[in-house]
């Protein structure tokens, strides 16, 4: 049986898998894990998607996160975590307890270097709180990318669980809100974070600001610097995501607006299937530039444009190490759009407040601020040392364990 011995682990495990995933560009590797967002079931493949992602796009929504892309954040800037967008708030008063409680962590995977670092830096959370007396402990349930294996996990923790409290990050939207919504049903506080559902019923909704924000930060970004008929290459992950397929669905909007020529591609974040799609496309005439809706195997695609001695692409990819290190070696213009990984500590930290019985955020929304070319240097050095898959926003310098456990890539 899997229970809170599987959460340190897989987190072990994960160290030797992080070694061949974090330089995503080595050619020797087959099928790496897919990047953040990966979906079940999929497996990399180097092909245009079929789907119309204007069934994804969601014009009020998009409007909202254009407008908290400058929106003013409660809370002190320095705990970025903890900080949130005025709105709603929900009463937890119901749910305040006395001692340390269990808490019961349904988690997508730990398949990639983004769901890596904040895995370890959600352990680390965990230590200060169980020593604080917060949580007595957390099992969790690793479903590696699979959906039927996540409604598993959930139920076996509604039946048989003892839980006080459900933590969820969905594998994907729509499969996982009938048991997300039986988890409501117990009766205890539900926290659903990083990918959204299609129900309300969890007592909050931990997020950035969202995929259309991260679409509009990188398609302007791009825009500004191309003209109208340049062409640009989109590389994406897998569908299905709300996040991802909203970032697409966002960026190929102000693309078209602006009569820039987009032609995307589901890579699976193969570096050898992103290697060979821009090789392709440099074959057919020039790209000015690269749009990705995650940043695993950037690295790999600026590569290629080395490889086949072209200019190098205006190009935006994630504030993952290995793409600031690639970014400040070769000089691109690039921006690295950021999908806070720092996340991952506020569910637990939003647990201590329920406990207390708390009033939190219904919708929890983050910071998510790009790092630009004049900030890329000071990230660079305030994580010296990290490893090619670390990422810069992680947000756990206070926490126990800084800097060597994220360098090892292991809990202690």
């Amino acid at each position: 049986m899997r229970g809170s011995i599987l959460g340190k682990v897989t987190v072990i495990a994960a160290t030797t898998l992080l070694a061949l995933t974090a330089c995503t560009t080595d050619s020797s590797i087959e099928n790496p894990p897919a990047s953040e967002g990966a979906a079940a079931g999929e497996s990399a493949a180097a092909e245009q998607p079929t789907e119309d992602s204007t069934e994804w796009f969601d014009q009020a929504v998009y409007d909202t996160q254009d407008e908290q892309r400058s929106a003013t954040f409660e809370g002190n800037p320095a705990q970025p975590y903890l900080q949130y967008i005025d709105g709603e708030m929900t009463d937890t008063s119901a749910f305040a307890a006395e001692g340390p409680q269990k808490a019961c962590f349904s988690n997508a995977s730990i398949s990639n270097p983004w769901r890596q670092t904040g895995w370890i830096t959600m352990n680390q959370q965990l230590e200060v709180l169980q020593e604080s007396g917060v949580i007595s402990e957390m099992e969790t349930r690793d479903a590696q990318d699979d959906d039927n294996t996540q409604i598993a996990d959930i139920d076996y923790f509604i039946s048989d669980g003892d839980c006080d409290a459900f933590i969820i990050s969905p594998n994907s939207t729509a499969a996982m809100t009938p048991a997300v919504e039986r988890a409501c049903e117990t009766g205890k506080p539900v926290i659903v974070f990083d990918r959204g559902v299609q129900t309300d019923c969890a007592v909050t909704f931990i997020h950035p600001i969202g995929g259309f924000a991260w679409g509009i930060d990188t398609a302007e970004f791009l825009s500004e610097r191309l003209g109208e008929g340049d062409k640009v290459v989109a590389l994406r992950i897998l569908p299905g995501v709300d996040v991802l397929e909203q970032r697409w669905a966002a960026a190929e909007r102000i693309f078209e607006e602006n009569g820039i020529e987009a032609v995307d591609y589901f890579t699976g974040a193969d570096p050898v299937e992103i290697k060979s799609i821009i090789a392709d496309e440099l074959a057919t005439g020039d790209v000015q530039g690269v749009w990705m809706d995650a940043g695993d195997g950037a690295v790999a695609a600026i590569e290629a444009f080395e490889d086949a001695g072209a200019d190098l692409p205006v190009m935006t990819g994630e504030d993952e190490m290995s793409f600031l290190r690639k970014w400040d070696e070769t000089g691109i213009d690039a921006l690295a759009p950021v999908y806070s990984n720092f996340q991952w500590r506020t569910p637990l930290l939003a647990l201590e407040k329920i406990f207390k019985g708390e009033e939190i955020p219904a919708e929890w929304v983050l910071p998510q601020s790009p790092i630009t070319e004049n900030e890329r240097a000071a990230f660079l050095t305030a994580n010296e040392g990290m490893p090619d898959g670390h990422y810069a926003k992680f947000g756990g310098e206070d926490l126990p364990g800084y800097p060597e456990v994220w360098q090892e890539r292991q809990i202690p």
